[in-house]
């Protein structure tokens, strides 16, 4: 039976064969699957967001020890955008072989930039009223709402899709902050009017929407004006597209806030808080030196974030630095850490926990939607092909 069955049918071997081995050969051709990995852009936007996260702790030990002019704080978030012109001048002469105008921004994305950072400085200054009412650890837990405005917007504007993880996130990350408001006196700093507490509550959560809104805004600005055609097309755009937008942006908003700080008489209001800063005049200059840096950092990594992925992903990292701020404000403030914050805080990281999960199997997903298309593509070619 063996013989008979080995020997007697070559020609129906061969037909099998011929039917078989297209779906053999896609099979054993097929690549791997595929696992979802960020880009090092987006990395290190990343990195850059979470070395900024000592901004806000800075922001805040400037208005604890005797601080108390808004528009400039408002400027110190902004205003450290001069440290991107020496990168910037670099990136122009190595890329001036392909020509500095096809590095330049172009004239309407230059304009929406100066817009929006008009509009980031209005954000900056509602957000130090309420750094200046508010523990850090709790402006930053409100600060937390912005993931959740970013979202709706990003709805709104950017054609964002959501999963049932990102809108688990949305929810939690707006249930979490809420609990701050459970008791008359949650949260409330020892001796601080009650009026006080919960106007810097609702500015808090003015300034979260209102960066809410920024973010994807820069994103649809972005993708609408920064995107390129022909040889000098690229995407993501080149890094120095990136730098030119924040600098673009941090010099409109700056104008803004040098304008505030002359109508307040901040100018001449500075030397004399210098001198009786709670640390002292030299740690003075320190503070504002350190806390425009950061701020720069954070403001890069966030800017790098939206070109080379989405303004959500944007907003999930600035929702990132919330534990970071709480053991910041716990370690180096001495700020209490009381029950309702630590609700909120726990169901923040859920929300973080939720989105980012959602995002890896989404990708998971996408990636092998694409495997199976391009398997069933390859063998549909094989099976033309094959006489």
């Amino acid at each position: 039976m063996a013989t008979i069955g080995t020997s007697a049918s070559p020609a129906m071997q061969e037909i099998s064969s011929k039917a078989t081995s297209p779906a053999r050969t896609a099979a054993a051709t097929a690549p791997a699957p595929a696992r979802y990995r960020p880009s090092p852009m987006v990395i290190f936007s990343a990195c850059m967001v979470l070395l900024g996260a000592t901004g806000p702790l800075l922001l805040r030990v400037y208005f604890v020890h005797g601080g108390e002019r808004l528009f400039f704080s408002a400027a110190l978030q902004i205003s450290g955008w001069p440290l991107l012109l020496l990168p910037i001048g670099v990136s122009f002469f190595r890329g001036r072989k392909h020509g500095v105008s096809n590095l330049l921004l172009a004239p309407r994305l230059a304009g929406a930039g100066a817009l929006l950072g008009a509009l980031y400085a209005i954000s900056c200054f509602i957000y130090a009223l309420g750094s200046q009412a508010l523990p850090l650890s709790t402006s930053s837990l409100l600060q937390a709402t912005q993931l959740a405005f970013t979202a709706v917007f990003a709805f709104i504007f950017a054609g964002l899709r959501f999963t049932p993880f990102s809108a688990n996130a949305v929810v939690l990350l707006t249930i979490g902050p809420a609990v701050l408001g459970v008791g008359p006196g949650s949260g409330k700093p020892a001796g601080e009017a009650s009026k006080t507490y919960w106007t810097g509550f609702c500015e808090s959560i003015a300034a979260a929407a209102l960066a809410g809104l920024v973010l994807p805004l820069v994103e649809v600005a972005m993708a609408r004006y920064g995107r390129r055609t022909g040889p000098t097309a690229r995407v993501p755009p080149p890094y120095v597209t990136v730098m030119q937008m924040q600098a673009v942006m941090g010099a409109a908003g700056t104008a803004v806030c040098l304008l505030g700080m002359a109508i307040k008489s901040d100018f001449a209001a500075l030397p004399s808080e210098a001198a009786t800063f709670g640390l002292g005049k030299t740690n003075y200059y320190l503070v504002l030196i350190w806390d425009a840096v950061a701020w720069q950092l954070l403001n890069m990594g966030v800017m790098g974030l939206i070109t080379c992925a989405s303004s959500l992903l944007a907003g999930i990292m600035i929702a990132v630095l919330l534990p970071v701020s709480e053991v910041l404000a716990v370690i180096f403030l001495h700020e209490k850490f009381d029950g309702p914050k630590g609700i909120a805080l726990v169901l923040s990281l859920w929300g973080f926990a939720s989105y980012l999960y959602g995002e890896k199997a989404q990708k998971k997903r996408e990636a092998q939607k694409e495997q199976q298309l391009a398997v069933a593509k390859k063998t549909g070619d094989l099976e033309s092909a094959a006489p």
